[in-house]
């Protein structure tokens, strides 16, 4: 008797039934239908939501096209500060490179700066004190004129040596063309050695530097940010400025404003002018701060005039090679505040 092997595997095996559920009631056999392929479901979405759109825009078609500009708009909005975002740090690494990462101040954190305000042309550094040391133009011809230079150049010197992070800037380029080409920045420096540096000589020496290139007080707080850009490979987080009490609204309010440092970590020390000089002083400070409020940049009219007459020698000015990020503050003049965006802004 032949054994016949039955089962699945069997060659004599079939189906004696179609695939399916059979239903005993109506006799018929119910199909499994086959999942339809998803691969496909994405492009049928796309296909929808562009049908959609296009009955919305039917359907009210001007309120269609402002909210696609607007949306439009707002993306161009987004992809515009993503890439000044991405050009500044690109700025940056590029700078960075050039200097192989090795500013020589990197550990220092805040700005001291000194506005210069004459030019030292003695021979001599006995006589740092004395009027006839210093070149003075007519309305700084009073006694006591010397002494608020020293008082300067002392209380920059101070207020450094007591914050250990702060770098103190002497500012103020070759203004006069009789005291020759010597810069006001030099000048405040030599004398600081001079005396010792009051006392701070190994604490705040080290760190003292100069600005050599600005011609009136907005490039002196403008040009010594970018020199501590230079220095330090950052910008200050917190800015000291030194000067006469009487320019204190000009620095603290109209130059801060201008380059848009916040006030929070804006400070100003003042000292008085000569008691003989102080009413011509607060008379000349009025209308140069009228100037000022005009023209914030001093890039027009009597402000531009009296800069380019207090460059006698012609120098080149390197900024803002190495401070890029504020490229654009250095080229701007207008009476509104500068529109773009700054480093330091908070």
């Amino acid at each position: 008797m032949n054994n016949y092997p039955f089962g699945s595997n069997s060659p004599k095996s079939f189906n004696a039934y179609p695939r399916g559920d059979f239903d005993i009631e109506s006799g018929t056999i119910k199909r499994i239908r086959r999942s339809r392929n998803s691969s496909f479901y994405p492009v049928r979405m796309i296909k929808s939501f562009a049908n959609r759109l296009h009955y919305y825009y039917k359907l009210h078609p001007l309120l269609f096209f402002f909210i696609s500009l607007s949306f439009g708009v707002t993306i161009l909005i987004v992809i515009s500060l993503y890439e000044h975002h991405y050009r500044m740090l690109s700025n940056y690494r590029k700078l960075d490179d050039g200097f192989d990462n090795n500013y020589p101040f990197a550990k220092l954190k805040n700005l001291v700066m000194v506005a210069g305000h004459s030019v030292y042309t003695s021979n001599s550094c006995g006589k740092v004190d004395k009027e006839d040391s210093w070149f003075l133009e007519s309305y700084q011809k009073n006694p006591g004129q010397a002494a608020t230079f020293l008082a300067h150049i002392k209380e920059g010197i101070e207020g450094t040596a007591r914050d250990d992070e702060a770098l103190l800037m002497f500012s103020g380029g070759e203004t006069r063309k009789d005291a020759g080409p010597r810069s006001e920045a030099q000048s405040y420096w030599t004398v600081a050695e001079s005396k010792g540096w009051f006392g701070k000589e190994e604490s705040v020496k080290w760190r003292a530097l100069t600005e050599e290139h600005a011609r009136d007080s907005f490039e002196n707080l403008l040009f010594s940010v970018c020199r501590f850009r230079e220095l330090t490979g950052t910008y200050p987080h917190n800015i000291t400025v030194v000067s006469y009490d009487f320019k204190e609204e000009r620095f603290a309010h109209l130059h801060r404003s201008a380059i848009g440092f916040p006030e929070s970590r804006f400070f100003y020390t003042g000292t008085p002018a000569s008691p003989t000089s102080k009413a011509a002083a607060l008379k000349g400070e009025a209308l140069v701060r009228t100037q000022f409020q005009r023209d914030p940049y001093g890039c027009m009219g009597s402000l531009k005039r009296k800069k380019i007459g207090r460059d006698p020698f012609h120098r080149s000015i390197p900024y803002p090679n190495g401070c890029p990020e504020i490229k654009g503050l250095f080229k701007y003049c207008g009476a509104a505040p500068y529109p773009g965006s700054l480093p330091w802004a908070e």
